[in-house]
This record gives structure tokens, sequence and C-alpha cells, in this order.
């Protein structure tokens, strides 16, 4: 989690919801995310190439702040259905008429996909596979070409024989970086045939040589089309200039058609549905673990018959790393879009990003639920209604996946009408994050109880969406919180008596413990919620 909050919420057992009183979230993105060097084992085999060149390997430059009248744009030539970037050389309000693009034929391009990165060299990218014995494996991958000091994203065919059953990744992209930043790397992406509309756009440009971007509409593919990959944002050009994303109004997402899927969540009674998972270090360092890490970590859950975990986005390479590992190990996975800052739409950089690797990843067979947001509201960065209209979006975006869609906000969000009514006809199940150790009248013994009210309260909250928690634990140490007192010893029994009044419908809180995290809150206990030990996971 980020920050730490105090707040009055004291609430008796089952009854009324406590407040969330911290944000523990492990999904930090300035400290476990400064990224140690990535282990992407290749499998030492025979490499044949095929060269086909595409656009350019784009990033963003920073949003503007103040406000002007109109005058000249450059566009670039359109040839696929990316955001189109629009350079305006003066300050003004400018009107990009619609444009609609036509492609008879799937056409693959490089898009970008970016990721945060410390000083050093990194090892990014690339194709992941798992093969079961000695094969031979052809697939496109994207890479990068340097020629006369221009960078152009490229897709390159590769036949890799590889000699035994393992993982390889096939052809990553090493990059060298002086300090932290965030690096763009090219990722294969297909178009499929259809008419792509990019709608009038009118914005207030308030720097000089400002790129605005106009994205497309995706259209809603044939019953005879195959789902492919669209990005929903591409970067603009390392260049001085400044970037405008015009945001839509909440009604320009269309309502999604999709009927809602059959079928319920959770584990057998008595045991753990599922545990939270992020692949970062646990040290103060933090930094993202080796895909041998990853797989480890995995496989310890799995061993102990735990079958499902839940990711809270997706940097760290978490759908190349955890995803192959939970593919190997036969773990489901619960994915999720991380919303940290205002911007809740699919406009904002970061949330495009996700939506865009999410999309390229596509392994729907191994997806149970997808969570889009974490206590989002809960911090001000989404009004519901906002998060309404991302979470349709998503359901637009996601065209192969026909599983279940959720957020995830306290019991009291959840409780506040406006929240409800805006969120509950979007989602499949009403996800609640619900902690017993911040309720200071509930003591480690009675912390199933209080979690087995708060899934009680959400889920008659939605009248067809049933209630699920997606987050619970109890730490192993720092300060007592009123009559909830942290201890090895404490959690276990908390954890034991989580899991046998609703473990088959909570996802535990979570796999480590985690130096990075903040150790100066009021319960000094961010540090130590690493469940592993209580559940019986050896790491």
């Amino acid at each position: 989690m980020k920050a730490t909050f105090a707040i009055a919420a004291a609430a008796a057992i089952g009854g009324a919801s406590a407040g969330s009183v911290h944000h523990r979230h492990a999904h930090d993105a300035y400290r476990a995310l400064e990224k140690k060097n990535y282990d992407n084992g290749t499998c030492g085999c025979t490499t044949i190439y095929s060269t086909y060149y595409g656009e350019a390997t784009l990033s963003f430059p920073p949003v503007p702040t103040s406000t002007p009248a109109p005058v000249t744009t450059t566009s670039t030539a359109v040839v696929v259905p990316t955001p189109i970037p629009q350079t305006c050389s003066t300050t003004g309000v400018y009107t990009f008429p619609a444009t609609t693009i036509t492609l008879t034929e799937s056409t693959t391009v490089c898009a970008p996909s970016t990721t945060a990165v410390p000083s050093g060299t990194h090892t990014l990218g690339g194709v992941t596979t798992v093969v079961t014995t000695a094969t031979t494996v052809v697939c496109p991958y994207a890479t990068v070409s340097t020629s006369e000091g221009v960078t152009t994203s490229v897709v390159k065919t590769t036949t890799y024989v590889c000699p035994s059953a393992g993982t390889y990744t096939i052809a990553p992209t090493t990059t060298t970086v002086t300090e932290s930043t965030t690096v763009t790397v090219p990722v294969v992406t297909n178009y499929p045939p259809g008419t792509y509309t990019q709608p009038e756009v009118v914005t207030t440009v308030t720097k000089t040589n400002t790129v605005v971007y106009c994205p497309f509409d995706i259209p809603t593919p044939s019953a005879s089309s195959t789902p492919v990959v669209v990005p929903t944002s591409y970067p603009v050009a390392s260049s001085p200039v400044a970037s405008v994303v015009p945001k839509p109004s909440a009604s320009s997402y269309p309502t999604s058609p999709k009927p809602k899927p059959s079928g319920s969540l959770g584990g057998p009674a008595g045991q753990p549905w599922g545990i939270s998972y992020t692949p970062y270090e646990t040290s103060q360092q933090g930094g993202c673990k080796t895909a041998s890490q990853v797989d480890q970590d995995i496989a310890a859950i799995a061993a102990a018959g735990i079958k499902t975990i839940r990711v809270y986005s997706t940097d760290c390479d978490t759908l190349v790393n955890v995803g192959g590992a939970c593919s190997k190990h036969g773990v489901r996975m619960i994915l999720g879009i991380f919303i940290d800052a205002p911007g809740c739409d699919a406009h904002n950089p970061s949330v495009a990003e996700q939506i865009s690797a999410i999309k390229s990843w596509a392994k729907w067979d191994m997806v149970d639920l997808i969570s889009v947001g974490n206590e989002a509201v809960f911090h001000g960065y989404c009004q519901p209604s906002e998060l309404a209209a991302l979470i349709t979006k998503c359901k637009g975006e996601f065209s192969g996946y026909t599983g279940k869609y959720t957020t995830a906000e306290t019991v009291n969000i959840w409780q506040q009408s406006d929240f409800s009514s805006a969120i509950c006809g979007v989602v499949d199940v009403a996800g609640a994050n619900a902690h017993a150790f911040f309720n200071t009248e509930t003591d480690a013994s009675q912390a199933g109880q209080f979690v087995k009210g708060q899934l009680d309260i959400v889920d008659r909250i939605c009248q067809n969406a049933p209630g699920i928690i997606l987050e619970t634990g109890w730490p192993s140490a720092g300060q007592a919180m009123g009559l909830a007192i942290p201890g090895v010893s404490q959690q276990a029994e908390a954890i034991k008596s989580i899991v046998k009044e609703c473990g088959d419908k909570a996802v535990m809180f979570s796999l480590t413990s985690d130096q990075w995290k903040d150790p100066d809150t009021p319960c000094k206990c961010e540090q130590h919620f690493g469940v592993a030990k209580a559940l019986g996971i050896s790491i």
C-alpha cells in the first residue's frame, strides 16, 4: 500500500462496516518499482531472422498545465488506427476533424509498452513460451533498429530450436539507462479488418510545440473475426514537446453488449480461495523479481494447495513471468488495473499501458476475474461514475475475455449510495478489502467473524453481484491497534479464523512481508503482512 490513513472506524463484528484506516497496497510505484535487472533466460538455440519494418517507438512527454487561441498543426500520416499525434506549434484552441480508416486485412505493427526502471542495464520484453518437450518455436517478436540516429520499431520472425522442456524468453530487448526513468519497448500488435473512426476533437493548447493525441474508437468485431490486440495508447517521440490527451466524457464509452458471465468464484470451504502476489523483491531497495524467482514463488503457492493469485497491475513483467508460472503450475489469476493518481479513464497513460499489456497477453483461459482499480474511489482518484465508465471501457477492450469484472474498495465505500448505484450495474461481483486488524475492537481470535460480517454486508449491496473479499490479512509485527495485537502467533490465529469462516471467498494479503513498504505508519505494521508461514507456504 502507498500511504496510511487514520480513520475512526470501530465496528461491531458482523455489524456496521469498518472503513479502511490504511492503504497498504503492495503496488508502490516509486519504491517497490525501482527495478533490478531482469533475469530472462534464453535457450541457447539457433535463431533465423526475417525483418519487417514498422512504426517508430515513441514515449510520453509531460502534460501541460495552463490556458489560451488557434494556429498551425502538423500530423503524422495515418496508416493504422493508432492514436494520431497532432503537433501544435503555438498555443490556442484547436479543432481536429474526424478521420476514418478502413483495414481490409489484419495488419501487424509494433506498439509501445512502457516500464519504470532504475539506472543500470535491463533486459525487457521478448516473447516467453513454455515447452514441455524439445521443439522448434516460430514466432514474430518486436525489437528496435537504429540507423543514423533514428530508432525504429521492427517486427522480426525468429525460429528457436529448443533442446529440452522449459521456459524460454525469446529475443528480449536490452537497454542501459544512467538514472531512474521510464523506458519504452515495442510489442507486436495486430489490428483486425474493420472501419476505425477517430471522432472530431476540440482542445485548448497552452504550450508551444504540444502534441495532441486523437484516439480511434475500436470497432465491434464481426462474428467471424478473431479477437486481436488493439493498443489504447501510442506514446509520443522523445522531443521537447508537451502532450495533451483529450479526456472523453463518461457517456462516450459504449455500454457493454456482453451478457453477465455465469458461475461462481471461490474455493472449497475451509480453504483459502487465493493469495495476493506482487513480483517485487522483498528487500528495502525493492525491485523486480526474476522470472526464476517468480516461478519458485508460484510453485510454492500451488504446492500449498492455493489455486488462485491476485495481481494488482502489469509492471515487472507480471503477465509474462507470473502468468507463465501460473500456467506451468496450474494456478488461476485475478488480474488488476491499478489507478494511483487522478485520471480515471483509458486515456491516462498508466491505465492505457496496463490495458494494452493485458490485451497483448490475452491468456483469458487462465483468468477468473479482472479488478479495475484498487481503492481508487477511497483515495479520491476516481469518481464512481468515472470508474463505472472505465470498467465498461475495459469490457469493450478485452473482447476475448468472457469472465467476471469487479473493483476493489473498502466496505464503507460500497455502502455509499452514489458508489453502489454507479458500480453495481457494471460489475459481476462486489469486491471488498476487509482487514480485521484495523478494527480496534477485534482481536485475532475474532478476525474471521469480523471479515465474514464484512462479506455479508457487501454481499447484500448489489442485487445481481455477490460479495467477495479481495484482500484480508493480519500483521506478524508492529504496534497494537486497541484489541488488535500483531505478532506471529496472533497472525496464525487470525488467518486460521478467517480461513475457517470465509476463506473460500477471500484472497489473503499477502505472500511476503516487504521491507520497501513504509515503516513509520501508526501501526508500524505495513512491512509485516506476509502470511506464507501462516498458510503453510514454503518460500
